[in-house]
């Protein structure tokens, strides 16, 4: 009933029905056992669509995708998958339903090659082996070193390239160019550029990179004491320095890092 209701609310006016949203949150309170971290937190993300989410350490970015995976306590508030009702679904049941997480700490299979660590959790889809060498040709080149032989750049491709295997609608990106290289960097930003643009893969999207963050996305939301404080389309949010300075405090300007074409 809960959720037919939310629905319900989001037909547009006039009598015009608007599409289903791929993902809808909807006043979500969540948190760590007695904990809240998160508090009133709304948003949609549409098919094919990609979220930028930004804030400063520690403000619940990460705990945002945790609880759309399912891992925190959901005190208030519905989650929706494609108009399905799953703020009680077991994250992997939400998995199969298309969504797909890459966590900070990547966590891979250190004693499996890259190729088994490609095929575990493999599903039938657009992304195979081959689509996803194609997509990162070191792993294409390293396919028979066991993860923990890889560099730190490498296990996050192989991070991200074992997420696409299971062919979700969805990607969750936690932090994916934190702590590499900068040419490592341009390689991953090209590659989730891609998927993004060229495959039409959702995204969601946690970087400290503010400005390549919000050079591959379309909408972007600011964060602070588990509240979203800010929103706007991406590229507006890029030209307005004042306020990315003032809610955020983090700049890439003067790194080497270039933001895709």
């Amino acid at each position: 009933m809960r959720w037919r209701l939310i629905r319900a609310c989001a037909r547009s006016i006039s009598g015009r029905v608007m599409a289903e949203p791929l993902l809808a949150l909807r006043d979500v309170r969540a948190g760590y056992g007695d904990s809240v971290v998160l508090e009133g937190i709304s948003l949609d993300l549409a098919e094919h669509g990609s979220l930028a989410v930004l804030g400063r350490n520690g403000v619940g970015k990460s705990t945002l995708l945790l609880t759309i995976m399912g891992y925190t306590r959901l005190a208030r508030g519905a989650i929706a998958w494609r108009g399905e009702d799953i703020s009680r679904l077991a994250p992997h049941r939400r998995a199969r339903r298309g969504l797909g997480w890459v966590a900070q700490e990547r966590e891979i299979f250190p004693s499996l090659t890259v190729e088994e660590n490609l095929t575990v959790a493999a599903r039938r889809g657009r992304w195979s082996l081959r689509a996803v060498y194609d997509l990162f040709p070191r792993l294409a080149e390293r396919r028979r070193n066991r993860g923990n032989q890889l560099s730190g750049g490498e296990q996050q491709m192989l991070a991200t390239a074992r997420a696409l295997m299971t062919n979700p609608a969805l990607l969750l990106l936690d932090e994916p160019l934190e702590g590499l290289a900068p040419i490592i960097v341009e390689e991953l930003t090209a590659a989730i550029g891609r998927m993004i643009a060229d495959e039409g893969t959702a995204v969601i999207l946690i970087e400290q990179h503010a400005e390549l963050a919000l050079s591959l996305t379309q909408d972007a939301v600011v964060m602070e004491r588990g509240a979203i404080v800010h929103r706007a389309p991406s590229r507006e949010l890029l030209e307005d320095t004042a306020t990315l300075d003032r809610l955020i405090g983090l700049r890439i300007e003067g790194e080497n890092v270039t933001p895709p074409a």
